[in-house]
């Protein structure tokens, strides 16, 4: 059985293999319930990586003409927009 340290800020590393085993990863939230003086851990939602490809059509652009990602400077959009 795996042992871990709790930190003085009251954080513990969950081990490697049973993050795995229980496919928690960052963003996963945990439940946590006393059972007399035992600690009970569960997974309570795990959060679905996302892909590149999951953000296309999220830049839209009203210029005409060809467009390339490396033409978008999103801090530069965004001070125009607070401008309008």
């Amino acid at each position: 059985m795996p042992t871990a340290t709790v930190s003085e800020q009251g954080q513990v590393v969950i081990p490697a293999d049973l993050r795995r085993q229980l496919g928690i990863t960052p963003g996963c939230q945990l439940d946590f319930s006393l059972e007399g003086n035992t600690l009970r851990v569960e997974v309570k939602r795990r959060i679905q990586p996302t892909r590149i490809e999951d953000g296309y059509g999220m830049l839209v652009c009203k210029q005409p003409g060809e467009r390339c990602l490396s033409d978008f400077d999103v801090a530069q959009a965004m001070r125009e927009a607070d401008s309008q």
